[in-house]
């Protein structure tokens, strides 16, 4: 698989999974929700990046 495919999908996964739990599983604010997604998105793709250059 492509690096930049593998980045991305972390990405996008850890981003919807943290989004989903904190819009509906702890009733947080749209704006909440939106800052710990992009927060743990952006971390994702840190992760994944340093894995992928192992």
């Amino acid at each position: 698989m492509n690096s930049w495919l593998y980045i991305a999908m972390h990405t996008v996964a850890a981003a919807a999974f943290i989004f989903l739990l904190q819009r509906y599983a702890l009733n947080a604010s749209l704006d909440s929700s939106l800052l710990w997604a992009l927060t743990f998105g952006g971390c994702a793709a840190g992760l994944a990046y340093m894995q992928s250059k192992r």
